[in-house]
């Protein structure tokens, strides 16, 4: 993450106060909401050097790269802390966030809950307290831990803040708890009146009323060029141990909108490294459902998409994608059906709305980029075996419907 000289960036006036991105489903970097449109997340260089050397024909498959823009940690005096944006002078336009944005009631009721009371500075002291139980531990760690740690912690603090099943669980956690990790790293390696550098991207799930999203991890290798030998023999294991090895893609984590109980299904990256291959096929089944049906229309759009993707992939000579994921995108709004008595003609049954896009690029490389000491010839192999054995899946669930 790209850190600049202290500055003194005063309070939130004039910035955009960034909410947690409730539609994060996998990853460890927080990603946050900068407007509806556009999302920011840490900027790391070598991504951002991706974004601006984008072949031509990938950039309908990534998110659309906005620029940069620099970012403070803020206390409010309540104690709650914030991430604030400082646009640039000539593209102040931004949309203000309202005292009952969902994301900002959940996030201070998060804060509240995970202090030992109700003082200044309760991130502060939960962040003491986890250092004192878990010494050689991240807190990155000790909160992501397991689907189960998230799932039960903050539905009872949910539960706290508005008391109704269907609220606590009209959301999706992880993005809320990745943020909690990092505004406490910030915390302890930062002052407060340090200036940060984010990325500003295309929130490609603002189409879709409830986003139906499935992160996949792609490749059978996830460590970079630059990883030490001790984090490359970490990734190695876990491509040895989930579907990363035989079918080159495992679930990274997952929302689905249940349309009967008016919720997300939420699956996280550990739910995903334990599947076997008929256990990832299945996961992908349950994607596809809706609590109600399985959404079968979906299929043949997707794999359009996943095709399309895959002849650019192959087109792409010396890039490799360690570590990036892939996102299937659908709306769990499903269109209204046309009545008999409507006031217009039946159209021609038209092809469901879907996307699919590749993210995270930290630890991509391809020949030119720079400072790289390592090239390679032709296209991604892992990229390409994971998309290919992913599309044969898809077509498999297909034929058996």
């Amino acid at each position: 993450m790209v850190v600049q000289d202290s500055a003194d960036p005063g309070d939130a006036q004039g910035g955009v106060r960034l909410e947690p991105f409730l539609h994060q489903v996998g990853g460890h970097l927080s990603v946050l909401q900068y407007d509806a449109h556009t999302v920011c997340k840490p900027l790391i260089s070598r991504e951002q050097r991706f974004y601006e050397a984008l072949p031509l024909a990938m950039k309908r498959f990534t998110p659309q790269y906005k620029g940069t823009v620099t970012v403070h940690l803020w206390r409010d005096s309540r104690g709650h802390l914030s991430l604030v944006a400082h646009p640039q002078k000539e593209n102040r336009e931004h949309f203000e966030v309202s005292p009952e944005s969902t994301a900002v009631t959940m996030w201070q009721t998060l804060q509240q809950t995970t202090g030992s009371g109700a003082g200044a500075r309760p991130l502060a002291q939960w962040q003491h307290q986890q250092r004192a139980l878990v010494l050689q531990e991240s807190p990155t760690k000790a909160l992501l831990r397991s689907e189960f740690h998230f799932s039960t912690q903050m539905s009872s603090r949910m539960d706290d803040a508005h008391g109704s099943q269907a609220e606590r669980r009209g959301f999706n956690p992880w993005g809320l708890l990745c943020h909690q990790a990092h505004l406490s790293r910030l915390c302890t390696e930062y002052p407060e009146d340090k200036r940060h550098r984010f990325l500003l991207l295309e929130n490609v799930v603002s189409p879709y009323t409830h986003p139906c999203i499935l992160d996949l991890k792609m490749g059978t290798r996830q460590h970079g060029d630059d990883a030490s030998e001790e984090k490359k023999a970490r990734h190695m294991r876990k491509c040895e141990q989930s579907t990363s090895a035989c079918l080159g893609v495992r679930i990274c984590g997952m929302q689905v909108y249940q349309t009967d109980k008016k919720h997300f299904l939420c699956k996280d990256k550990y739910y995903g490294r334990k599947l076997s291959a008929e256990g990832f096929r299945q996961g992908l089944c349950q994607f596809l459902h809706n609590g109600a049906r399985r959404r079968t229309e979906l299929l043949q759009p997707i794999l359009q998409r996943l095709q399309a993707l895959l002849t650019v992939i192959r087109a792409q000579s010396s890039y490799r994608f360690y570590s990036s994921s892939l996102l299937i995108i659908y709306d769990g709004q499903e269109p209204l059906e046309m009545t008999p008595g409507g006031q217009h003609p039946p159209e021609a049954p038209q092809m469901a709305k879907v996307d699919v896009r590749m993210i995270d690029f930290a630890h991509t490389t391809y020949k030119g980029s720079w400072k790289e000491h390592t090239t390679y010839d032709g296209p991604d192999p892992g990229y390409i075996f994971g998309l290919e054995n992913l599309i044969g899946i898809l077509q498999d669930i297909q034929e058996g419907e």
